[in-house]
């Protein structure tokens, strides 16, 4: 369950070369913002937004940092906003295994450990994940060894047909969930890696039939359906349907790129059945 180092720095996905005043047009343009509006949120005038842009005014650290903040840029591409305006990097970007980090990655251990016996795991940016607790592991059974080497990506774990997919009784909302998500992420973040793994997992196949579990938690009867709150992922162990709600959480004005990229994703049962099970299987 020890959390284990991210791969490789992911690099900025902001275009090399450009200035900075054309990569904040780009991203204020993305977000549907006036010069106008952008001006009076970061206390300056359209007319100085507007020279920024064209390049015929270079901005102050804090300026760029400030438009940055307003557009809610990333903070991996604020350093390049900084590079572009020839300034130094503002946010460190540190390993998660560096001695500095110990604090943040036992505390992260002990949440997802604490949440046993329901599953939680630990993701980057790209959804590799970086921890799991047991709950994960359990649900994990049947996986194939290769999808399980590492570097081990939530994604392909859940919609490849080698992985959970088989297993999922609601997969074709479950995976519409997850590539909306995907979506909606590479907007705000302009992510290529990301695209690149979106393109891969949309294109795995989806089941042609689905079958559907009951209120019990068995694969057959005729128990009412329970009323779900929220969309649950419906997954298939040990000759039952689990069902899960699952929560994603972030850490608040982070000031270090790994941090701000990292998500704790937990799930909580949607079901007394699904409860009573997971109990039995640590009592």
């Amino acid at each position: 369950m020890s959390i284990v180092a991210a791969g490789p720095t992911r690099p900025s996905t902001t275009p090399a070369g450009k200035g900075v005043g054309p990569l904040l047009r780009g991203w204020r343009e993305q977000r549907r913002v006036s010069q106008l509006e952008l001006a009076l949120r970061a206390d300056s005038s359209a007319r100085h937004i507007s020279f920024i842009e064209t390049g015929r005014s270079r901005p102050s650290e804090e300026m760029v940092l400030r438009l940055a903040e307003h557009l809610d840029v990333p903070v991996r591409e604020r350093n390049a906003l900084l590079l572009a305006a020839g300034y130094a990097p503002h946010y460190p970007e540190t390993p998660l295994d560096d001695p500095s980090m110990d604090a943040l990655r036992q505390g992260m251990e002990r949440l997802i450990q604490g949440y046993e016996p329901y599953p939680a795991l630990v993701v980057d940016a790209t959804y590799t994940v970086l921890a799991a607790n047991r709950g994960i592991a359990m649900l994990l059974e049947g996986v194939s060894e290769s999808l399980l080497a590492p570097p081990l990506n939530a994604m392909r774990l859940t919609l490849h047909p080698e992985g959970l997919a088989p297993r999922i009784r609601n997969h074709r909302e479950w995976r519409d969930h997850l590539l909306a998500q995907m979506e909606r992420q590479i907007a705000l973040d302009r992510s290529e890696p990301l695209r690149a793994l979106h393109e891969e997992v949309a294109a795995y196949p989806v089941p042609e039939q689905e079958q559907g579990g009951n209120g019990e938690g068995e694969l057959d009867g005729g128990v009412e359906p329970v009323p779900y709150f929220a969309l649950p992922l419906q997954i298939e162990h040990g000759g039952r349907v689990l069902s899960f709600i699952s929560s994603i959480s972030t850490f608040n004005t982070p000031m270090d790129v790994t941090v701000a990229e990292l998500a704790i994703e937990t799930f909580l049962p949607a079901d007394p059945a699904t409860v009573k099970y997971l109990q039995s299987l640590v009592s």
